[in-house]
């Protein structure tokens, strides 16, 4: 008799899945542009850390010096460009 009781209590305070899941949907829609300039602010730092590294490697005569400027510059790319599909894949 008292699993009834408390199917009963649950079920009473049950909601609908689908309003909250809209709910959610509409929150983590409000937080993306917070995200998306956090991310360039991240891009930004980023950037100005590899410009620092690779002027050191270019001052010291380094011969990888174009791989290290490509790899910083490729992931300050890829930042961007996440951030881009991420805003198309979710139609933001």
């Amino acid at each position: 008799m008292s699993i009834a009781i408390i199917f009963i209590a649950f079920s009473a305070k049950a909601q609908d899945g689908a309003a909250g899941i809209e709910a959610a949907n509409s929150q983590v829609r409000s937080y993306f542009d917070a995200g998306t300039n956090l991310m360039y602010g991240v891009g930004a730092l980023l950037g100005l850390i590899g410009a620092v590294k690779v002027y050191q490697k270019w001052n010291q005569g380094d011969q990888d010096t174009s791989k290290v400027a490509a790899a910083w510059f490729g992931s300050c790319i890829f930042l961007v460009v996440v951030a881009l599909i991420i805003r198309s894949f979710f139609g933001i």
